[in-house]
């Protein structure tokens, strides 16, 4: 699989801070990277440094191969980019700055322009200045999803949108995840990463403390389960890996690390089982796991 974006060594000072350390990432070629980590964590300033905004201090940043500082020109031209709070022309329309949008990029489809437009129920005819924060976003999602571009990077592109409206927005990842395009995806709502993305990076003060798919990472974590069983599980508090134990008589609801599911289950079946119910973890369990690993949950806020 072709790699798109290639981040080495990637560092930025401000002063004497550090937001970024020897920050090291790879997007692939028709993937969804989900980019998480809290407040002042450092993903915007990742961002910032692959549009060319910001000069790193030291490493390096590649997308389609090229330079994202001396070659930022070229790399926007395919590329399309939807921040968190997008400021608009005022007295423009929301139809005319899409078509400005369109047309900078350099390529986009009219007719997908159109039905974008019915699908996210925006009224192009109005001026800029009269729309709502979820308007303003759904002028920005439209351009970039009407565009050709091959890699998209959203930083908190929701942000403003009903439920009806992020739905819409899955289903735009999904359709141009389909058409081979790669997405870099910075959201907390952790359940659209969940849904939406192949591989999940994790960053925190400035450093990727993990990257992998789903299923890699649920390991790192635990499961729930609620089990009834003939005999009661009394034996079940000494079993390392189980957490959280509730217990009644017959009953039980604990949480087990993914290494030591097997053998809890061994051991309650042959209990005789009643009843028994998992869920696995989900990406906010997995995702407060790790904060809590790296020293507590101050500063754990999901955006």
């Amino acid at each position: 699989m072709d790699t798109i974006v290639t981040i080495r060594g990637l560092s930025k000072r401000f002063g004497t801070f550090s937001a970024l350390k020897n920050v090291n990432l790879d997007i692939r070629a028709g993937e969804v990277l989900g980019f998480i980590g809290p407040n002042g964590a450092g993903k915007s300033t990742t961002i910032r440094l692959l549009l060319g905004i910001l000069k790193p201090s030291s490493g390096t940043a590649k997308i389609f191969g090229e330079d994202v500082w001396s070659r930022a020109v070229e790399i926007h031209r395919r590329i399309a980019y939807v921040p968190g709070d997008v400021n608009l022309w005022p007295n423009l329309t929301g139809g005319e700055i899409i078509d400005l949008f369109i047309k900078l990029q350099g390529s986009g489809d009219v007719a997908r322009r159109d039905e974008l437009i019915g699908r996210f129920e925006l009224d192009p005819s109005k001026k800029s200045r009269t729309y709502s924060k979820g308007n303003r976003q759904k002028v920005a999602l439209i351009a970039a999803f009407a565009s050709d571009a091959d890699l998209f990077i959203l930083d908190e592109p929701t942000s403003g949108l009903d439920p009806l409206m992020e739905r819409v927005f899955q289903e735009c990842v999904e359709e141009i995840k389909a058409k081979g395009k790669s997405v870099l995806l910075s959201s907390h709502i952790l359940s659209e990463v969940e849904r939406l993305c192949d591989r999940v990076a994790i960053i925190r003060e400035g450093e990727i403390i993990e990257t992998g798919t789903l299923e890699e990472l649920r390991h790192l974590t635990r499961s729930l389960f609620q089990v009834e069983t003939r005999i009661p599980a009394d034996r079940l508090s000494t079993f390392p890996g189980v957490h959280d134990l509730e217990q009644t008589e017959r009953k039980a609801v604990f949480q087990v690390d993914s290494e030591q599911v097997g053998v809890v289950l061994e051991y309650l079946t042959g209990l005789g089982v009643m009843k028994l119910e998992s869920m696995p973890p989900t990406l906010e369990d997995l995702f407060m796991r790790h904060y809590e690993k790296q020293g507590g949950r101050q500063g754990a806020s999901h955006a």
